[in-house]
């Protein structure tokens, strides 16, 4: 059976659990919190590049990457909408979904400047103690630092952020222009195109950006609306839908940081 490392609030997590919801996958479900930085112990580290989540270990290979995970769970059994979508429009949308950096656009608008500046130094400081425990993925340490420097600069880049907004305009508006047409957005039925869409329009409504973002496109709240109506939505989404849900997972996770930075134990 497939083994499937993840975490509830992650947005890429969110995509690949919905296409499993969708096609009743069977998988053993194994929770990776990177709030506690679990994502950068070592057992952890040597499996995902970069440690990264989610990570779908399946018998004969391991899946890194939210986008080729669910290219391959649909290519289990029939594809979801199967005839009744285009299927290359559908990997159009994976690919300019999977394009637009969540990450970049979630901490550009995290609530709490002083927060996300304490949770960045509580990361750098473990990977520092994994990497002097660790000396065989020294290398991957290293490049995870580089990768978390590189994250908190294009925080400073206006250019950067602004590029990020515009790419999420552009596929909203694309959305709405689709969704004018058909009912899902790669055509009559639901496909991995609506399940990698959704936790995009899930993660502006959490941030408080819908009035922002969704005001001028009706069609957009229709079919979003009619999403929180899917069982799969309600199960991978709706306990996560607000920030009572998120703080609930957040705040144990703040307190064990708090505890670990006060007794130096990384």
């Amino acid at each position: 059976m497939m083994e499937f490392h993840y975490h509830p609030l992650s947005l890429d997590c969110q995509k690949v659990c919905l296409v499993m919801e969708e096609k009743n996958t069977k998988y053993i479900p194994h929770l990776v919190n990177p709030f506690k930085a679990r994502n950068l112990d070592a057992e952890f580290f040597r499996q995902s590049p970069n440690g990264r989540i989610p990570v779908l270990v399946t018998a004969d290979q391991v899946f890194c990457d939210s986008l080729t995970m669910i290219r391959h769970l649909d290519k289990i059994g029939k594809p979801l909408g199967d005839k009744r979508v285009d299927q290359s429009k559908v990997q159009e949308w994976l690919e300019k979904i999977d394009s637009w950096d969540s990450k970049l656009f979630t901490l550009n608008h995290c609530p709490s400047g002083h927060a996300l500046h304490f949770y960045s130094k509580f990361k750098r400081q473990v990977v520092i103690t994994r990497l002097v425990e660790n000396p065989d993925l020294a290398e991957k340490y290293h490049n995870k630092l580089q990768t978390m420097h590189a994250m908190e600069e294009m925080l400073k880049d206006q250019e950067a952020l602004a590029s990020n907004t515009n790419e999420l305009i552009s596929l909203l508006n694309d959305a709405e222009k689709q969704l004018t047409d058909t009912e899902f957005l790669a055509g009559a039925q639901f496909s991995v195109a609506d399940c990698a869409f959704i936790p995009v329009l899930a993660r502006i409504e959490v941030l408080k950006l819908d009035k922002e973002y969704f005001r001028k496109r009706p069609r957009l709240i229709y079919y979003f609306e009619q999403m929180k109506e899917r069982p799969s939505y309600k199960t991978v989404i709706g306990p996560y839908s607000t920030i009572f849900g998120n703080m609930k997972i957040l705040l144990p996770s703040i307190c064990n940081m708090s505890i670990r930075r006060l007794l130096h134990k990384y």
